[in-house]
């Protein structure tokens, strides 16, 4: 494996840490694929932090890596508002880190959501209805809908917990407008994001993460190698009943130096 491929492109949730708690002999990993001359990039379908944000909780952990490694939904949200709906204003169902990211791309937020062109949503932890219902109000005075993934849970420090499904089902439901592009793994907007990083051919990267769906069906579609590993949402069985077959199944991320 070592020898195939010269680009990995790393979950974080489930395949790097769970929560706030890294995962067993991640950080050896990663720290050995850099020391072999191997590229990485961090491509995760958070969307509610900032890459800063996120650069920081990894560097806490130890990892040595730049912030341009990393790539977000948040990340990849504003790279596609700069550069295919420039100068429209948002709204975000979200928490700061999304607006953090927004700015960085130079998206600008709406001063109300009457006034939005797009409603942005990604997960959001401290959810109140107050901001349930602007968003409502933004789509009904006809905002278009961007989520920054579909994803339906994610491994949190207690065990699975809702994600950005259950905020876009809220606003679908009532509205009757579903989302008009939703940016996160497995699209192509991440797959390519993700290869701009690396530099490489995707026949030449491996995509290593937890999720069948979101991980491996990225890498089936982008041409890449996949490997699910074990230490997040998905299990040998569930891989084995898959419509997206993974090259490989690890037990966790500390095999692939082994392989």
């Amino acid at each position: 494996m070592l020898e195939q491929y010269d680009g990995y492109v790393i979950d974080l949730d489930g395949t790097v840490y769970r929560g706030k708690q890294m995962i067993e002999g991640a950080n050896t990993a990663l720290h050995g694929l850099k020391d072999q001359g191997k590229r990485l990039v961090f491509l995760s379908n958070r969307g509610n932090i900032s890459r800063r944000m996120c650069h920081e909780k990894l560097t806490g952990m130890g990892l040595d890596i730049r912030p341009e490694e990393i790539l977000l939904t948040s990340t990849v949200t504003g790279m596609y508002l700069r550069e295919r709906h420039p100068g429209e204003a948002v709204w975000i169902l979200g928490e700061q880190g999304l607006a953090e990211e927004l700015a960085a791309h130079g998206v600008p937020l709406a001063p109300k959501p009457e006034e939005a062109a797009w409603l942005v949503i990604t997960l959001h932890e401290t959810l109140t209805y107050a901001e349930l219902n602007e968003a409502f109000r933004a789509v009904r005075h006809g905002a278009g809908i961007i989520a920054t993934n579909g994803d339906r849970m994610f491994p949190g420090d207690a065990g699975d917990s809702i994600d950005v499904a259950g905020m876009i089902g809220a606003i679908a439901y009532s509205t009757g407008k579903e989302p008009d592009v939703v940016i996160g793994k497995p699209s192509r907007l991440m797959a390519e994001a993700a290869l701009a990083v690396l530099g490489l051919p995707p026949e030449r990267c491996l995509v290593v993460g937890d999720s069948l769906p979101s991980d491996i069906g990225l890498g089936k579609m982008a041409g890449m190698g996949t490997a699910l590993v074990l230490t997040g949402s998905s299990t040998r069985e569930d891989a084995a009943a898959s419509e997206w077959k993974p090259d490989y199944v690890l037990e966790s991320i500390q095999v692939l130096l082994s392989l």
